[in-house]
């Protein structure tokens, strides 16, 4: 007792600042959690930009919306409902099989036809860009810086200002009318090629090429062993644009097929809209909305499976190691 008293007096009887902590935080309230300063990291939020934002948003699944409410409708509903809200009757399932039964199943025809055209159009595509892209990033060759150029040039020139070109072309050589006159234009895919080039130069060390060459690892064993595992993010990235060039491929197919058993899907459904035009044919825009739905959907899907490798790729290069 006289020890604490004499502490006391020699503290001026304050108590140690820890203990005051102590005796006051049961009263404090609740402490509020520091807040981080705005870096670039965590930038501060801005309005304007969030607004905008949620337009682009609206403006990106609005058409979809429209899409899937007006799939559930039949002819007279179409017409008398309001497009952005459903009808009395759900009618979806219905068409769906009236859009691949009609007409005999061409809608199924299509659809194969547009699957052809994607799997040897955009995976040959992508198979000769990553080649090139691999080829022109790790070897020296004369007529490189040529190539460079020429690669960048076909980049910014539109596919439609070499579709007559293309379509003349052909013509002399019988192929149109024909699924070729779509497959090979479609393997060639100026942009894949500058992305697969850019994405080689980064994703593959050289000093790793030339471990494995003085072990005594041929260049294609190189390729397939060692590169081609590295180069996979940027593989599925150039697959999934060349894929969605090629579904939504139109004005190619427009002038250069004629026979109806080889459109593609792009084309059946503009031939079945112009058919309600037409004297004495009949209108099937239920069928036209329901297999605009139908169509989208096999890439919605692909997306969704692919999109880990397709992020990755879109994000490689991003952070310097």
């Amino acid at each position: 007792m006289t020890t604490s008293l004499t502490t006391a007096a020699a503290t001026g009887g304050a108590e140690p600042a820890g203990a005051a902590a102590v005796t006051a935080s049961p009263s404090a309230g609740p402490r509020r959690r520091k807040r981080l300063p705005h870096t670039p990291l965590n930038p501060r939020p801005s309005l304007p930009l969030t607004l905008l934002t949620g337009l682009a948003l609206v403006y990106t699944l609005l058409p979809l919306a429209w899409l899937v409410i007006n799939a559930t409708k039949d002819q007279k509903g179409l017409l008398d409902s309001f497009g952005l809200w459903f009808a009395d009757d759900f009618n979806l399932w219905d068409n769906v099989t009236r859009t691949l039964t009609y007409d005999d199943g061409v809608f199924v025809r299509w659809l194969l036809n547009t699957l052809l055209y994607v799997a040897a159009g955009a995976g040959g595509a992508t198979v000769l860009a990553v080649l090139g892209g691999y080829a022109l990033a790790k070897f020296n060759f004369p007529g490189r810086k040529a190539v460079f150029a020429v690669v960048l040039g076909a980049v910014a020139v539109p596919g439609t200002a070499l579709a007559v070109p293309t379509f003349l072309m052909f013509s002399k050589m019988g192929l149109t009318n024909t699924p070729w006159a779509v497959i090979i234009p479609s393997l060639i895919s100026p942009f894949g090629l500058y992305l697969m080039w850019v994405f080689a130069a980064e994703a593959i060390p050289t000093e790793l090429l030339e471990a494995a060459r003085v072990d005594g690892s041929g260049e294609l064993r190189t390729f397939f062993t060692i590169a081609l595992p590295l180069l996979m993010p940027g593989t599925v990235t150039v697959l999934l644009f060349s894929m969605v060039a090629t579904w939504n491929n139109y004005f190619l197919p427009l002038i250069m097929i004629k026979d109806p058993d080889w459109y593609p899907l792009t084309l059946g459904l503009s031939a079945w809209n112009s058919q309600a035009q037409t004297a004495g044919g009949e209108a099937v825009f239920d069928l036209i909305i329901t297999g605009s739905l139908l169509t989208i959907v096999p890439i919605v899907v692909i997306f969704l499976l692919l999109q880990r490798f397709w992020q990755s790729g879109l994000a490689a290069g991003s952070v310097k190691e």
